[in-house]
This record gives structure tokens, C-alpha cells and sequence, in this order.
């Protein structure tokens, strides 16, 4: 598969994904935003917006969960490119670099949620 046919364009609040798809990909921001957000009923959160060089979707291409939130593009123009599992698992593989990067954002991902958890929990 040509690299160009694993790049998507999107537009303003076009959806990437939504919570609750399966899916066995992880995505990278080449160019534009992304917003990461918790859809309730008509009420749209916000969690993170990534930009270039930034990546979303990992959980499910590790573990092959559903979605755990919705993926929108947050500006005009905005390219992503898409890595299925078989071309994770052989950069996880063959990339240490890479395998650490991952881990180091789910690591700070984790941290965040937990301060938002506990600030939650504990006003």
C-alpha cells in the first residue's frame, strides 16, 4: 500500500471516528487539528486538541477496544494519515523510538486523566 492512500483530508468538524466505532488504526496529524471530545446528548467536551505531528487512536490499535472518544478535525485542511495494526506492530517492532513514544504519551495521558479524576472526586 502507497503512503498516499493511507492519508485522509478532513474538513472543519468533519468526524475521524466516533466513540464507540471499532477500528484497528492509529492516526497522525500531518497538518491542521484534531479535537479529541466526549459527546453527551447535545454536549460536546472538549478533552484535547492535537496538532502536527501528534497522534490519536492508539488504545484501540493496541488492544482492539471501541473508540474511547470522538476525533473531529478542528481546522481546515486537516491531514492525517493512517497506520493500521500490522504497520504499528512492526514499528513497535522494529523502532524502539517509536514504541517509547507511544508508551510516554498513554503514560501522560493516564496522568492527566487521573488530576482531572481526582479534581473531580475531590472539589
Amino acid at each position: 500500500m502507497t503512503i498516499e492512500k493511507c492519508i485522509n483530508e478532513f474538513g472543519v468538524d468533519d468526524v475521524i471516528f466516533e466513540e464507540g466505532s471499532t477500528g484497528r488504526e492509529l492516526f497522525v496529524v500531518l497538518g491542521g487539528k484534531v479535537d479529541i471530545v466526549k459527546i453527551d446528548g447535545g454536549h460536546k467536551t472538549v478533552i484535547v486538541t492535537l496538532g502536527r505531528g501528534e497522534f490519536f487512536g492508539e488504545m484501540a490499535v493496541i488492544d482492539g477496544s471501541a473508540r474511547s472518544a470522538t476525533a473531529i478535525a478542528a481546522a481546515p485542511d486537516t491531514r492525517v494519515m493512517r497506520i493500521n495494526h500490522a504497520r504499528f506492530v512492526y514499528l513497535v517492532s522494529q523502532q524502539p523510538a517509536f514504541a517509547l513514544m507511544v508508551m510516554d504519551a498513554l503514560s501522560k495521558r493516564l496522568r492527566a486523566s487521573n488530576v482531572v479524576t481526582y479534581r473531580t472526586a475531590n472539589p
